[in-house]
């Protein structure tokens, strides 16, 4: 009667009373993988939510705005949360910066178009980063969790087979109790490691659509604004060289 009566003592209740400092380290270790992987998937779907719903809202109106005036007043009212108005305001910026250039900086070099490219390009580095981030602690979580589950699991059969060798008892059901109950540490660490990889795949799958329409979208930005940089070049040269024949017909 008593056999029956341990063997539905076992389980991981047991198995936590059992544990020694090291496996109370590794279920600790899990523990904080699973919180900061499911803190990562809910802060990140949030996050792409926000930026889904604003990038829709400012294509809409980059699409419908009748110039790049107004797109600029555009993200100076509602701002840049999204990697499109991201873009588009660093390509603004450049553009300003561009017309305004003394020509004494090293990052002035260049023509209109290559310093365009440069801003953009940055922007796009800038938004690929912001769009990465976590995903390096989630493919971390899903390739080590397993294996720091598995060596719990290690651990626990060691301490067990220890513990069956010093009572003299080596019967199967003696041996099963204690092995299944270090198995609960590999089950552990899947469980962390599983919803790490999914998470990791559908946010990088995610990240390399929004990455593709942002390149897109970056070479038809790059098209109107070089075209805008160059008329307005284009417009200043001849009013600069009217300047001296109208100065020397009044002459």
């Amino acid at each position: 009667m008593d056999a029956p009566n341990e063997r539905v003592q076992l389980g991981l209740a047991h198995f936590l009373a059992q544990a020694d400092m090291l496996a109370l380290f590794l279920l600790l270790v899990l523990l904080t993988m699973s919180v900061i992987t499911w803190y990562l998937i809910a802060s990140k779907s949030i996050a792409n939510w926000r930026m889904r719903k604003s990038a829709r809202v400012f294509l809409e109106n980059f699409w419908d705005a009748p110039g790049l005036q107004s797109v600029a007043e555009h993200i100076q009212n509602a701002g840049a949360h999204d990697p499109f108005s991201h873009l588009t305001q660093h390509g603004l910026n450049a553009a300003e910066q561009y017309r305004n250039k003394t020509g004494q900086r090293l990052i002035e070099s260049g023509s209109a178009d290559e310093f365009l490219t440069r801003a953009l390009r940055r922007a796009i580095n800038q938004d690929t980063a912001r769009l990465e981030y976590g995903h390096t602690m989630l493919a971390s979580i899903a390739s080590s969790a397993p294996f720091v589950g598995l060596f719990g699991t290690v651990w626990g059969i060691y301490h067990a087979l220890v513990n069956i060798g010093m009572s003299g008892s080596g019967s199967l059901d003696q041996v099963a109790g204690p092995v299944g109950e270090a198995l609960i540490m590999t089950a552990l660490g899947l469980a962390v490691a599983i919803p790490s990889v999914l998470a990791y795949n559908f946010f990088n799958r995610s990240n390399r659509l929004v990455l593709n329409e942002l390149d897109g979208f970056a070479h038809d930005l790059f098209a109107f604004m070089s075209t805008a940089v160059r008329t307005q070049q284009q417009g200043a040269r001849p009013a600069e060289r009217m300047q001296p024949a109208g100065a020397a017909r009044g002459a």
